[in-house]
């Protein structure tokens, strides 16, 4: 497989790369050095380290769908 490098060393990785790899827009993407080369790994969010922020919140804090939140539209703009 061939990738292009565009303007500004931007490239775009093919649809069905992403789908192997279970990306989706917003996610992010680690490269680590390998001893053959490069890898491409998804960043994934550990929930178990959230659990003991549940003692943070007010008791009439609604329950948060990390899911649900992940699936709406988002403007890339506000991405870090």
């Amino acid at each position: 497989m061939l990738l292009r490098i565009e303007e500004g060393g931007r490239i775009t990785l093919p649809a069905e790369v992403l789908e192997s790899l279970g990306a989706r827009p917003g996610d992010r993407l680690r490269l680590e050095e390998g001893p053959d080369g490069y890898v491409l790994r998804p960043r994934r969010i550990d929930f178990s380290r959230l659990a003991p922020l549940r003692t943070h919140l007010r008791p009439e804090t609604e329950p948060f769908d990390i899911h649900a939140f992940r699936a709406q539209p988002h403007d890339p703009a506000l991405r870090d």
